[in-house]
């Protein structure tokens, strides 16, 4: 259990990886100098570039230089998605919170000491970093932005959540609330099933605003439209109950009502 006194809890950071060898030594080296972290778990999801070499020399370095972070370092046999590799990342963890963070340089890990902090006082369950609500942020793809409004309203509307970020990669939680639920998707379906299992276990949520530096699709970036389609199926797959099947039928009268209007 969590110490609830003034002192920070004890943070794990989860990395899932696949394919980030221009990146990843970077954000190793940038999660590694954050005072508050302990812990990190990488687990790379059968990379098919250099990272798992770089991961090891990375890991060599720093271990040196800072011994008194645990690593913990796993690889994935086969090609499992993002989803599962944080699955397995959870059970790795041993500290009191943990906090994911993407294998690129897009969020930073600055952010942990004002995410904690709900946390620590004992406010907060769950710290979602909202990439919507003042950051500062690089200007990207309107039609990525507006895709992340659409899931974020929708999973709101099933979970009755009033989050603005809920595909953010962000999520900071206490890790006993692990024991509430059982999760399962194992691609990007994790973001949707994480927030609906949280709101249906009753977990005191906040959110905060974070920076974020956006990554394109020269740099890297590896979302699809696809993923969004996932996303709403795990939307529902989730949320759906007798008494969510109002929501859907709001949802799909303000959809038509919206297209009869454009008309």
């Amino acid at each position: 259990m969590m110490d609830h006194s003034n002192s920070t809890p004890s943070l794990s950071v989860v990395i899932p990886v696949y394919n980030e060898e221009e990146t990843i030594d970077a954000i190793l080296n940038f999660v590694s100098r954050i005072e508050i972290v302990n812990e990190i778990v990488i687990v790379d999801d059968c990379s098919k570039d250099q990272s798992v070499v770089i991961i090891k020399k990375s890991i060599e370095s720093i271990s040196k230089e800072k011994p008194q972070i645990n690593f913990l370092f796993s690889q994935n046999e086969k090609n499992k998605g993002k989803g599962a590799s944080i699955r397995y990342g959870f059970g790795m963890a041993t500290c009191d919170v943990i906090v994911i963070q993407d294998a690129d340089l897009e969020y930073d890990p600055n952010e942990y000491l004002r995410l904690i902090k709900p946390i620590a006082d004992g406010n907060a369950d769950v710290v979602y970093g909202s990439r919507f609500i003042g950051g500062t942020h690089r200007v990207l793809y309107f039609w990525h932005y507006m895709g992340n409004k659409m899931l974020t309203l929708m999973s709101n509307m099933f979970s009755n959540l009033n989050l603005t970020d809920m595909e953010t990669c962000y999520k900071m939680f206490r890790r006993e609330i692990l024991d509430h639920f059982e999760l399962r998707s194992n691609r990007f379906g994790f973001e949707p099933e994480f927030t609906a299992k949280i709101a249906k276990a009753r977990l005191r949520i906040y959110e905060l605003p974070i920076s974020y530096y956006g990554r394109t699709y020269d740099d890297g970036k590896k979302i699809t439209w696809r993923d969004g389609l996932a996303a709403i199926y795990h939307i529902l797959r989730y949320n759906l109950t007798l008494g969510s099947l109002f929501s859907l039928i709001t949802i799909i009268a303000l959809f038509i009502i919206f297209y009869l209007r454009v008309l």
